[in-house]
């Protein structure tokens, strides 16, 4: 008697409608679930990551139970826990002998490398299917990207556009353009506050898990008080209602605003629920569009939340895989100082980074502008080694895995692939986040000074980064004429930027070891 299909589903795999599941006969199929230590450690990822990713996975068992499903599920505290996911496949095809194992591929590159090998380690067949979540499969990038130097999304995103035909009119776009970030650019007005997205109090499950991540990871990085992120689909679908309901409207005009203690403002905060599986990318997409034809919706707002997922995120997800190993090794700016320790303890006198650091260790979350613009920009300036930067980033926000974090931090912030995605870096003085935020009122430094004691340290940081670049950035259409205004400042102003630059910089007190790996 041949033995069952078994079905290994990863904690960002939770997704009733999984390849791996389709046309699957439960009475045939024992779904395999493994909380596993190597997915915990290979960078100390913050609590509430940890919690979110196995919370989700124990409900979504649970989910699967209660559909009929049969479920071995492996909890980080069995005694026989291997550590790893191939620990633990070894380990369920010593119990259930079966006849084939069928998986949907991962994410990350490390993870699909070594299901790669599953066919050579074990008796059973291997079956590795195409993640059906994604609308855009990987050949399809690749044959998009292959005659190209480099790879805009904004060419993509049209494509996506043109294949799902969201926000379509025939074979133009809606409203006659295809991007309307230029209307998506309000800064902050006195006062601006968003209605208080969905918060969910821990189940007894969630708790259990709180209690275990609390004694098996306390000193990785993060808080776990305000744990508060939808754990299943029915809560990650109350998340979305909330947000078409009372945010959509300006979350368009204002998604680059920035507002001291108002951690979410009109950002949908549903990344951590699709990038777990909990919501279907392109049902959301539809939504958006909906509300707009409803008249519930501008569309300057629906086309900027569409373009972030068939654009961004579809993009990023072929954009790694389509770069992957060299992506990781990336150093074209030759950056090679230590992360600031504050990036880990918040203490710094600056207040914007000073704030989104805060809401990053009390949230595991930080909206994106914040990440581009505050953070990333620092780092991109300041010339912070692009691997101690990509590990911050993925150990610290819930939504982080590596296929999404890679991209948009080697590529997008630090410019470390030499500008195959970006056509120039996000570099960006302190008026520039004075103007997109209310940060630099309370903030011990002035934007509008340009050096010396006072000064925004953006602003020398700036034209320090700008001058040790200038023979690779010169040349860029986008900013090469940002020289001009160098040039004209004279040697003297030229030398007070440089030097106050340089004062900053040795003022930086290196993180050192253990924060992001053991």
């Amino acid at each position: 008697m041949p033995g069952p299909v078994l079905v290994p589903i990863l904690g960002d795999q939770l997704t009733r409608t999984l390849a791996s599941l389709r046309g699957r006969a439960k009475d045939d199929t024992i779904v395999l679930m493994m909380e596993v230590s190597d997915e915990a450690t290979y960078v100390r990822h913050h609590k509430q990551k940890i919690v979110l990713v196995f919370s989700a996975m124990r409900h979504f068992a649970e989910e699967l139970r209660d559909a009929g499903w049969t479920v071995d599920y492996v909890k980080l505290d069995d005694p026989d826990n291997a550590g790893s996911f191939t620990g633990e496949v070894a380990r369920a095809i010593e119990r259930h002998a079966p006849r084939l194992v069928s998986v949907v591929e991962a994410g990350e590159w490390r993870i699909r490398h070594d299901m790669e090998e599953w066919a050579d380690k074990f008796a059973s067949e291997i079956e590795i299917l195409r993640d059906g979540r994604f609308i855009c499969a990987q050949a399809e990038f690749d044959e998009w990207a292959e005659s190209r130097d480099t790879l805009r999304m904004e060419y993509f995103y049209r494509e996506m556009r043109r294949k799902t035909g969201l926000l379509m009119d025939g074979d133009r776009p809606e409203g006659g353009e295809w991007n309307y970030d230029s209307e998506n650019r309000k800064p902050p007005k006195d006062g601006l506050s968003a209605p208080e997205r969905p918060k969910f109090e821990p189940d007894e499950t969630t708790r259990g898990v709180i209690e275990l991540v609390a004694d098996r990871f306390g000193d990785h990085f993060g808080s776990l008080e305000s744990f508060q992120w939808p754990v299943t689909r029915d809560e990650a679908e109350e998340a979305a209602d909330a947000f078409f309901a009372e945010r959509i409207e300006c979350f368009g005009p204002y998604q680059d605003a920035m507002v001291a203690g108002e951690d979410d403002l009109f950002h949908s905060m549903l990344s951590t629920s699709i990038n777990l599986g909990l919501l279907d990318p392109l049902e959301l997409c539809q939504r958006a569009e909906n509300a707009y034809r409803d008249g519930k919706a501008p569309l300057n707002s629906v086309e900027g939340f569409i373009r972030q997922i068939i654009g961004w995120r579809e993009y990023v997800r072929g954009f790694y895989w389509h770069q992957m190993p060299q992506l990781q090794k990336a150093n074209a700016l030759n950056a090679q100082r230590s992360l600031p320790e504050f990036y880990w303890t918040g203490e710094t006198d600056m207040a914007c980074l000073a704030d989104c650091i805060r809401s990053t260790r009390d949230n595991a979350h930080a909206h994106h502008i914040q990440r581009l613009m505050v953070l990333g920009n620092f780092c991109l300036l300041a010339g912070i080694s692009p691997r101690e930067v990509q590990d911050w980033y993925l150990v610290v926000y819930a939504d982080a895995y590596e296929w999404v974090e890679l991209p948009n931090v080697a590529a997008m912030i630090l410019y470390a692939d030499g500008g195959t995605m970006a056509s120039k870096p996000y570099a960006a003085s302190g008026n520039h986040i004075n103007k997109m935020s209310n940060y630099c009122s309370g903030c011990k430094y002035s934007p509008h000074k340009k050096t010396g004691e006072g000064a925004c340290p953006f602003n020398p940081l700036y034209w320090h980064f700008m001058h040790r670049h200038r023979e690779r950035l010169e040349k860029n259409h986008r900013i090469g004429r940002i020289y001009a205004t160098w040039d004209r400042m004279g040697e003297r102003k030229q030398v007070e930027y440089l030097e106050s630059a340089e004062v900053f910089l040795e003022s930086l007190q290196p993180a050192g070891e253990g924060w992001a790996r053991s």
